[in-house]
């Protein structure tokens, strides 16, 4: 098999409970090949559905702290009253190998990464970012109420945190505003058709030179 002529990138697309990113990104997969997606480790308990290694992988707040104490994750965060992060073996054999990787992370996680990339040229070099809000507070909590698998004390904490990371959206390279899935579905498409060709991560020469 031929080398890879760039490295993968590391997409990390970020936004408040209810602001659709979740959603967003697993449509996008549908329409891409050579994209994957970085499934995060997290204590919380699986909602109805979910399953260990496709949405998260779940762990035991023992078990999360053994794998801090190995050093396997990228970043982690308390997040909701939970922990969750990032492994390292999800990101670095795949942009190796020319693998894009989506992060569907929260935003102290994306700050984590990007403090990483500071430290780490091949990080800097593939790391892009998007975040997703909601078109205004409100539209955000009709989102929270209508999944009905929050407690109301859970709902006021989530929108105490989004107001929070509503803040950051400057730290990110991209914003989208998704108030229509399929416009912000159409525009995190074109962002990654773009990406993709992106000189800083090709490897080499991408055509022939006389």
């Amino acid at each position: 098999m031929n080398a890879p002529l760039r490295y993968g990138m590391i997409l990390i697309v970020s936004g408040p409970s209810g602001s659709g990113k979740s959603t967003l990104c697993r449509k996008i997969f549908g329409k891409f090949d050579g994209i994957e997606f970085s499934v995060s480790c997290t204590t919380r308990p699986p909602r109805a559905g979910e399953r260990d290694g496709v949405e998260y992988y779940f762990r035991t707040p023992e078990q999360f702290e053994e794998l801090i104490r190995r050093d396997a994750f990228i970043e982690y965060a308390s997040v909701h009253g939970n922990f969750y992060g990032t492994l390292k073996s999800e990101i670095f054999g795949r942009i190796e190998k020319g693998i894009d990787v989506l992060l569907d992370i929260d935003v102290q996680g994306a700050l984590s990464i990007k403090k990483l990339a500071q430290e780490n040229p091949l990080a800097a070099r593939c790391m892009e970012s998007v975040f997703v809000a909601p078109s205004n507070c409100s539209e955000l909590e009709r989102r929270l109420r209508g999944r009905a698998t929050d407690s109301e004390e859970a709902i006021a904490r989530r929108l105490a945190n989004a107001k929070k990371e509503m803040a950051f959206w400057k730290e990110y390279k991209y914003v989208i505003v998704n108030d229509d899935l399929t416009a912000a579905q159409n525009t995190l498409s074109n962002i990654i058709h773009a990406l993709r060709q992106s000189s800083a991560r090709f490897k080499e020469t991408p055509f022939y030179e006389y």
